[in-house]
């Protein structure tokens, strides 16, 4: 039964009630704690259909959900992820799941980097970073795909970015996060060899998880603790080492992109240059903002979009409210006509594009993130 309570003077103009006044507890026995699943890396079946696709360079495994006939978005992973651990909770984003609503995805893996791989035989030649790109050829054709947007993560921005130089006709427009143009440094070069010669050997040590660590999250003191504790025991526990070797190895060989800014329209047609638009994304946490920059600095800025996003390093699981925002501004200015619900077919309208901008415009003055766009393509910035 439920008991009766007086309310003591000094508390009666707290509760709104007259001194001396009868309040009964209430008994709440039908309610229950609520308690929000622990994160979790592992595939939930949200990623769609796989597939095996035969490459040159060996079977690439990629993951289909909607009609391959509507427009694509074509994901490519980073080191030590795939596609489930590196885009499976960014695009069960709510807000994501809007926006992608009426496109096709396909997340391409790299050779043995798949959930439950098996060890690639003894002998096997990984692909180069240009033959990671050429594997996605392999990708589009076994599936029809006309073209595709790119939407890519440290190395998986790196192979599309290589795609796109090569097979312009073919990208309608990249989503690139902590993209980089050039070579592999010396220090980054000597400490992945140190890492790679442990990951052959089918070792996973301290070393290399807090090199993996730096690469996603940069500082990880100021990112969050919990997805810090999640990733780590994902790089101790649940990757094939000697797979993830002959990856690292392959990265730290790249070469660089080729690619210049060249402004003379006259010019244009005789250089090796991305022709697309670009969303060059970074957090500033990230290590690799100055590759961003980079990069951004040898792309055409009538098509570049450069976007920091404040307080965060692992970008896509830390702040993917703030990317979603972006991605969909960002395909309004392609001339889909994206709305918070859903989106539909691609439109040419003027229209359409001036809205986009001006929307990049209120987005960039925002409080937490950093965007810069050629003045050309908004007059009015």
């Amino acid at each position: 039964m439920p008991s009766s309570i007086a309310v003591p003077p000094e508390q009666a103009s707290l509760l709104g009630t007259m001194p001396g006044e009868v309040l009964d507890d209430a008994e709440l026995r039908q309610v229950q704690l609520s308690v929000a699943p622990s994160r979790t890396l592992s595939e939930d079946g949200s990623t769609g259909t796989k597939v095996t696709v035969d490459t040159p360079h060996g079977p690439v495994t990629a993951a289909v959900s909607g009609d391959p006939t509507r427009p694509v978005i074509l994901s490519y992973h980073d080191l030590g992820l795939n596609h489930v651990t590196n885009f499976q909770a960014f695009f069960l984003y709510p807000e994501m799941r809007n926006v992608v609503n009426n496109f096709c995805i396909v997340h391409v893996n790299a050779p043995g980097q798949e959930e439950g791989a098996p060890t690639l035989p003894e002998g096997y030649v990984y692909p180069t970073m240009e033959e990671l790109a050429d594997t996605i050829t392999c990708v589009k054709n076994h599936l029809h795909l006309r073209s595709f947007i790119g939407f890519g993560v440290g190395l998986g921005a790196n192979v599309l970015a290589r795609y796109a130089t090569k097979y312009p006709n073919y990208v309608d427009a990249l989503v690139l996060v902590n993209c980089s143009s050039t070579q592999a440094g010396w220090i980054e070069w000597g400490y992945q060899k140190l890492n790679i010669r442990h990951l052959r050997s089918g070792t996973m040590t301290t070393g290399t998880v807090d090199y993996l660590m730096w690469h996603h999250f940069g500082k990880l003191e100021e990112c969050n603790q919990d997805l810090v504790t999640v990733y780590r025991q994902h790089f101790e526990r649940a990757i094939n080492p000697t797979n993830l070797g002959l990856l690292v190895d392959s990265y730290i060989r790249r070469s660089d992109l080729g690619i210049v800014r060249e402004l003379d329209p006259n010019k244009k047609k005789d250089v090796r240059m991305i022709r697309c638009q670009v969303l060059n994304i970074t957090a500033n946490l990230s290590p690799h903002i100055e590759d961003t920059v980079t990069f951004n600095g040898r792309l055409d800025p009538t098509l570049a979009t450069w976007m920091k996003i404040q307080d965060v390093g692992l970008v896509l699981d830390e702040a993917p409210g703030k990317v979603v925002e972006a991605f969909r501004l960002f395909l309004q200015g392609q001339g889909y006509a994206v709305h918070s619900r859903g989106i539909g077919s691609r439109q040419g309208s003027i229209a359409s594009v001036t809205s986009s901008t001006t929307s990049l415009r209120d987005l960039r003055e925002a409080r937490d993130i950093h965007i810069t766009e050629n003045p050309l393509q908004n007059p009015t910035a």
